[in-house]
């Protein structure tokens, strides 16, 4: 298309100085040094006043200082390195490409278009692929991604720094973007199949379209997915451009050339912007000397010299103010040009093409584009999306466990993991897993498609010793009734919870209390009771003084039945039911107000202190706590704590200032036991695995109270694993859809144990039968008072 605008320049007689322009047309190799050597020998030969390329980025450090030297402008198509971008360092650079500036913020976008959060970078070793990487790390770190890590292929020698395999495999994330040009690509993307960490399992984002065609067939299933950016032109994505200068250049190239046209709709972008490229060129020339048309001077005077870095255009600022100043719809768009960057301004297009099985193979189809600085869009012809491993749905971009061997520590828990022997018809004897965590593991299994290898710890290890395999390779994931810890977290790490924990307190039931046979009696001291008799015996006298002479009751009687009767009087007052006479005096009727009101007192007071002490009797516990504990209401040799454990974790810290004073439990199956063995009196351990053998193994076991230190068991995984996160979130999914609670319920809310009623406040017969031996003596008593009155008459 270089070609092309020289000659359609001639086609619309466009002349400097009554001349057509002249043109030579170099191709260069990559190798800087001779892209500076051949433009020096053009520029010494002939009164060369502006560079159309260089195509590298890595050429155009060297090209672009040159230009400057010499004072003509340099205006590639195709290189994108960012640096190129700064006009104080490149001022006489200009180019019809966008920036990887750009290309690298439609990226960003890209990415955050379908939820992916990190990738990792392959980039050859030069200007336009350190300038690439580096541009897409700033978009990135702008758009809260992660680059996860940079993986230099030397062009020098054609190879990766490093294993590729291990480098890919062992990141966190299954995106790749490959920053390299077409040749390059190529070698990549073999070695990567070679690999095997190409599709399905990785998507791969290209910095340039290839042929897909050139691989081994056997490899198409693994490049199907894949997906490349490139800058691109407005037609593509129904922007406007210039559609009769596009036409009349076809209409040369096919005239000129028709052997290497490749059609119309085969056009290589880039070539487009070589166009423009040229074009800007051209229409500066000629803004520049129409400029000087009343100057004497040629308008493309040079300071000539043999030696090419002497030679100088004498109008390079003119020119170059020209080049900046022109603006026109050229046949990739709109070009416009700034005083700031040395980059095009407007008209800046990308197109994403996915990788599809085609009548010819593989071929790479338009599925977004890309207007800077919009958003990405759907072209309105509509094409669909093939992700690798040919699904419909975009891939999360991160590692996951699809197909992984995963081995899976679990500890003897019930009924986190409950192991059974069981004997199959042919007599052979085989162990049986079950519980709440066999069937967390298979729900995971069913969403994340690993391969399960189930490993039972050994009954002897601790928590700590189980957690502390998984870092040192035992495992590659422990799931258990695992509590998260700081101190665990120092050596691995966790995943999202699986079950929220806390501590409760396991202790024997305690029988009924033995109620003594007087604790009717309780309610008030024995001096109580003391001064009480005396007040009575007292008050009873004082009636006796006040109403002898004239109360007809007492009247005639002897002195003992006088004081007894009064006596009597004062205890029936006292209790409030009356007696048999009534007083006669002013000063018994005061007396009596004060026995009124001394028995109101008294009886309300036995009342409420009788039933408070008969019910805190009837349920009391030894403890009522963690409290209790901590204050030492039991001795703390007789509380069972299992060592390596997250509840000695609790009790070191709390309780006992980091003394080991507690009964040591090396298992759960070690707790329950002393338990009932009255080797210890209390212990505590995770409230789901007590609730569950309180309710269905050991009824006679009960727990106290609250829960306290609450806390989550989560799956433990080595530190910075690669799959965490695609753990993670199907973890919070299985919790969104109410499988956990689904679980929980499952394996939680049975009880096969009697169910404990709530405690009575009814009195037994216990509690007062001391009251009713009193009153059977008095009733013996009775009958022989009465006897004895009566001896007379048998």
């Amino acid at each position: 298309m270089f070609k092309a605008a020289m000659l359609l320049s001639y086609q619309y007689n466009i002349t400097i100085e009554g001349e057509f322009i002249g043109w030579q047309a170099e191709q260069t190799t990559g190798n800087i040094m001779h892209a500076l050597n051949i433009t020096c020998h053009a520029v010494s030969v002939s009164n060369v006043v502006g560079v159309v390329g260089p195509a590298l980025s890595r050429e155009s450090h060297v090209i672009a200082p040159f230009g400057e030297t010499i004072g003509i402008p340099v205006i590639s198509y195709s290189a994108t390195d960012p640096d190129l971008s700064d006009k104080n360092a490149y001022p006489n650079f200009y180019r019809t490409v966008a920036s990887d500036f750009e290309t690298a913020a439609a990226l960003a976008k890209l990415f955050i278009r379908y939820s992916w959060t990190s990738c990792s970078i392959i980039y050859q070793n030069d200007a336009f692929g350190t300038g690439g990487a580096y541009a897409i790390s700033t978009a990135f770190n702008n758009s809260r991604l992660t680059v996860n890590q940079m993986i230099v292929f030397d062009i020098a020698i054609l190879s990766i720094r490093g294993d590729l395999k291990s480098l890919l495999i062992n990141a966190g994330t299954r995106m790749v973007v490959l920053w390299a040009e077409s040749l390059y690509t190529s070698l990549i993307l073999q070695k990567a199949l070679d690999s095997d960490v190409v599709g399905p399992q990785f998507t791969w984002i290209l910095s340039s379209t290839i042929s897909l065609n050139s691989f081994n067939q056997t490899f198409y299933e693994n490049l199907i997915g894949m997906f490349s950016i490139e800058p691109t032109v407005g037609s593509v994505i129904n922007a406007p451009i210039n559609a009769t200068l596009l036409d009349a250049a076809y209409r040369i190239w096919q005239q000129y050339e028709p052997e290497s046209f490749p059609g119309s709709m085969n056009v290589d972008n880039f070539a487009l912007f070589a166009f423009d490229a040229t074009w800007t060129l051209i229409q500066s020339l000629q803004q520049l000397c129409a400029s000087r048309i009343n100057i004497s001077s040629s308008c493309l005077s040079f300071i000539e010299s043999s030696y090419c870095f002497n030679r100088h255009f004498i109008h390079s600022k003119l020119l170059l103010d020209a080049v900046s100043r022109t603006e026109f719809l050229g046949v990739s768009g709109p070009i416009q040009f700034s005083d700031n960057v040395t980059d095009r301004i407007t008209g800046l297009y990308y197109s994403a093409k996915n990788a599809q099985p085609s009548s010819n193979g593989l071929s790479f189809v338009p599925v977004l584009e890309y207007f800077h600085p919009r958003d990405w869009r759907i072209p309105i012809k509509e094409n669909v999306i093939v992700w690798p491993g040919k699904m419909l749905t975009p891939p999360s971009g991160r590692a996951i466990l699809e197909g992984v061997n995963l081995r899976i520590g679990i500890i003897e828990s019930v009924p986190f993991t409950i192991v059974e022997k069981v004997i199959d018809p042919s007599g052979q004897t085989t162990i049986k897993y079950s519980g709440y965590i066999l069937d967390f593991i298979e729900l995971l299994r069913q969403k994340m498609k690993f391969i399960p290898i189930i490993e039972l710890a050994p009954s002897n290890i601790t928590y700590n010793k189980l957690v502390r395999s998984v870092s040192t390779g035992v495992y590659d994931i422990v799931i258990g009734d695992v509590t998260v810890t700081s101190a665990r977290r120092e050596y691995v790490d966790f995943s999202n919870a699986i079950f929220d924990n806390s501590l409760r307190i396991v202790m024997r039931k305690t029988s009924d209390v033995n109620l003594d046979l007087f604790s009717f009696l309780k309610p008030f001291s024995r001096n109580l009771w003391l001064l009480l008799l005396g007040t009575l015996i007292c008050a009873g006298i004082l009636i006796y003084i006040v109403e002898r002479k004239d109360n007809e009751t007492l009247q005639n009687q002897s002195i003992w039945y006088q004081i007894v009767m009064s006596i009597w009087y004062s205890f029936g007052n006292i209790v409030g039911f009356g007696v048999d006479f009534d007083i006669t005096t002013a000063a018994g009727r005061l007396l009596t107000a004060g026995l009124y009101i001394l028995g109101l007192i008294l009886v309300a007071s036995y009342t409420a202190n009788l039933a408070s002490d008969l019910t805190v009797a009837k349920s009391k516990a030894m403890i009522s706590g963690i409290d209790d504990i901590k204050n030492g209401k039991i001795p703390f040799n007789r509380i069972g704590v299992i060592v390596g454990s997250a509840s000695e974790e609790y009790y070191l810290r709390e309780i006992s200032n980091d003394v080991k004073n507690y009964h040591s439990l090396q298992s759960v199956n070690d707790l329950y036991l002393s338990l009932l063995a009255d080797i210890v009196d209390a212990a505590f351990w995770d409230s789901g695995v007590v609730e569950y053998a309180t309710n269905n193994i050991y009824c006679n076991l009960t727990l106290i109270e609250n829960d306290f230190d609450k806390s989550i068991f989560s799956i433990v995984t080595p530190q910075k694993w690669l799959y965490a996160q695609d753990l993670d979130v199907n973890i919070l999914q299985l919790r969104e859809t109410s499988e956990l609670e689904k679980l929980r319920q499952k394996w939680f809310e049975i009880q096969q144990c009697p169910v404990s009623s709530e405690i009575s406040t009814a009195i037994g017969i216990e509690a007062i039968r001391g009251l009713f031996l009193v009153f059977g003596v008095i009733c013996i008593l009775s009958l022989l008072l009465f006897a004895w009155n009566k001896r007379k008459n048998i």
